[in-house]
């Protein structure tokens, strides 16, 4: 492997194929683990309906993530690509949403760590419910389970400041143990145990009001959460226009089929209720119900799941410290959160600053009777606030940069002549969908999330204060954008990505797009 950063501090291209498939692995194929508990206790007999709806529209966010990180290979991701397509602005209030969505990531899944490899104590006599006291009006706090999440993401931080080789290792060797045991259990459970009677019966009889539904789908969303992380990573990757598409469009349909299998094999397996009150090892708990397999399944279920929602956690502290990289690259925070480690060349203080971030909102959750379901809550708002403006940023881009060699294009397209340029523009007909499905999404969480409704947009709010205090200070327009030259940024991308002959491509194209403005 290369070096992880050049003489001038910028990240460098030390991810391999397959550590960049793990990166998307760890944040999207750990969900299920956490979710299905959460989706059952809302959507009730109607959870495989709910992740059904969910994988839909994260289909339509896979596919279009696919073709930007292809296309613009930089750390970043969403908030890079709107900040290119429709401004600084609406570039920050993209970053600020998704950056919300990676500390929820990082103390969420560090809970959920915590929930399965507790499945164990009472083997060893322990009961973790005997660890909860009250702190003030705060009841049922739980010390211990508080303990374990604020240790595994001081793990998580040290890892990550020593640089992404060993942090991309540590998933790249539990994701394939998670795959592993993913599909011993699917095998073994719709063979030896699956009822589709019982799936069918709680789907009829149980199904849940219109609010509730509306509420399990959008939790359903944090099964799929998380394809951000290929593009966290391309600016780090090799060969980014080659592998970001195999690897992403492999994502995409690996996730969505375990999630679906998983939802599907639980509620034929189980009573809902009994998924719901297992919030904290939901998987563990089906295993358990196989047949055969049983006895050994339930116990690996719990360490796989335990260690493959680590990696989720862990993926979720190297995209807030790549996006929070990114956003002061381009002026939207103050460079401070620009440095990287002396030794270890990675963005440390970021890494830092927003893991304790991540830390405080696992201290908050646990003052609540649920500390899963209230950061389960507020997941959702930032992924899909910054989902919607990614779809509107592609299309704009189609328009905006023609000329810029896309190795991947959403399908179902359709030819229309720019006004900008006199190139033609293919219309990404899905991606208005997408947008549509996203914002369906997000008026449900608006809806029904008690919580996120408040804090996602107090987040946001906070965030923008912080963003025009430093653009006022750095006497930078507000809400207009910085003035770059977009076509030489891309040549340099192009460049150290090593793609040259898409670079040969984009000088053509650019070529004959100023010999025909001459002529």
């Amino acid at each position: 492997m290369a070096e992880e950063a050049s003489s001038d501090g910028q990240l460098r291209r030390d991810v391999t194929v397959w550590g960049s498939f793990m990166w998307g692995y760890a944040d999207v194929g750990a969900d299920i683990y956490t979710a299905l508990g959460l989706v059952a206790g809302a959507a009730m007999g109607a959870t495989p309906v709910a992740f059904a709806v969910a994988g839909i529209v994260y289909l339509l966010v896979g596919l279009a993530y696919t073709e930007l990180a292809s296309s613009y290979p930089v750390a970043g991701g969403g908030q890079y690509f709107t900040l290119r397509g429709i401004g600084d602005f609406w570039g920050f209030v993209c970053g600020a949403a998704l950056l919300l969505d990676y500390t929820i990531d990082i103390s969420l899944f560090a809970v959920s760590s915590s929930g399965y490899f507790n499945f164990f104590l009472p083997a060893l006599g322990v009961r973790i419910a005997d660890f909860a006291v009250a702190i003030g009006p705060f009841q049922g706090v739980n010390l211990l389970w508080l303990g374990e999440t604020l240790a595994i993401i001081v793990f998580l931080v040290v890892i990550n400041v020593i640089g992404i080789k060993i942090s991309s290792r540590l998933n790249e060797v539990l994701g394939v143990l998670a795959i592993i045991g993913q599909v011993v259990i699917v095998l073994f459970g719709f063979v030896f145990a699956w009822d589709p009677n019982m799936m069918l019966a709680q789907i009829t009889l149980h199904f849940p009001s219109l609010h509730n539904f509306m509420y399990g789908s959008s939790l359903a969303i944090i099964s799929f959460v998380g394809l951000e992380s290929i593009s966290q990573v391309s600016q780090e990757t090799r060969r980014p226009a080659t592998i970001v598409p195999r690897t992403s469009i492999s994502l995409v349909f690996n996730v969505l089929i375990f999630a679906l299998a998983f939802s599907v094999l639980g509620m034929g397996l189980l009573p809902w209720q009994v998924l719901a009150q297992h919030a904290g090892d939901p998987i563990a708990v089906v295993a358990q119900k196989i047949p055969i397999i049983g006895v050994v399944a339930a116990p690996m279920t719990a360490l796989i799941g335990g260690l493959i929602v680590l990696i989720s956690s862990n993926s979720g502290v190297m995209s807030a410290s790549r996006l929070t990289y990114s956003m002061s690259t381009f002026s939207l925070l103050p460079k401070w959160f620009n440095a990287v480690h002396p030794r270890y060349h990675t963005p440390h203080r970021t890494i830092l600053v927003f893991s304790a971030v991540a830390m405080v909102e696992a201290v908050f959750a646990f003052m609540t009777s649920e500390a899963m379901n209230t950061l389960g809550n507020m997941y959702a708002f930032g992924a899909t606030a910054g989902y919607m403006l990614v779809f509107i940023a592609l299309i704009v881009l189609r328009f905006k940069d023609p000329y810029s060699p896309r190795p991947y294009r959403m399908p179902l397209n359709f030819k229309l002549q720019n006004k900008e340029g006199r190139a033609p523009v293919q219309f990404p007909l899905l991606a208005v969908f997408g947008f549509l499905g996203v914002a369906t999404i997000l008026f449900e969480v608006i809806l029904t999330h008690k919580i996120g409704r408040i804090a996602g947009p107090a987040w946001i709010i906070v965030m923008l204060v912080i963003y025009f205090i430093y653009r006022q200070k750095e006497r930078l327009p507000r809400f207009g954008s910085v003035k770059r030259d977009w076509e030489d940024a891309q040549r340099k991308v192009l460049r150290e990505a090593e793609e040259y002959e898409l670079l040969s491509e984009y000088e053509a194209a650019l070529a004959a797009r100023d010999g025909e403005a001459q002529a």
